[in-house]
């Protein structure tokens, strides 16, 4: 349920933040890229891996089974990821309902085998370790 709602105010964040097309400093970087390493994950299958190497905020909201049912509902329907394009990040402080912290929410368009022009949200967030880890994904 915390997860669902993270989800929607994630979702809500991406329709009025302005997006950034290039990443603009050191830590969207890194971020983006600890974000395209976390969508291997989901891509090739491995959801339960997906969910141990996320955020702290993100393993609080959800357990790891629900994670998993939660990606074989809606992401393997859609079939094997052919193409994935960034299509902006936004560097954020504050995100309603979430812990005060660092993200950066990112956005690509995607095409899967059984769905083209894919929406993915996926918000990784400046951990405790001090590691950019995902606390926030959706795919519509």
């Amino acid at each position: 349920e915390n997860m669902k709602k993270l989800i929607l105010v994630l979702t809500m964040v991406v329709l009025v933040a302005g997006w950034v097309l290039a990443a603009e400093n050191s830590e969207e970087k890194e971020a983006i890229q600890a974000a395209e390493i976390w969508l291997q994950l989901v891509d090739t299958g491995k959801y339960g891996e997906s969910w141990d190497e996320a955020a702290v905020a993100f393993k609080d909201a959800i357990s790891r089974d629900k994670w998993e049912q939660a990606l074989n509902q809606a992401r393997k329907p859609l079939g094997k990821m052919k193409n994935r394009a960034l299509v902006g990040a936004k560097f954020m402080t504050e995100l309603p309902g979430a812990p005060a912290g660092k993200y950066v929410v990112i956005q690509f368009n995607t095409d899967y085998d059984g769905k083209s022009g894919a929406v993915e949200t996926i918000t990784p967030m400046l951990d405790e370790d001090g590691s950019w880890r995902v606390a926030g994904y959706f795919v519509k």
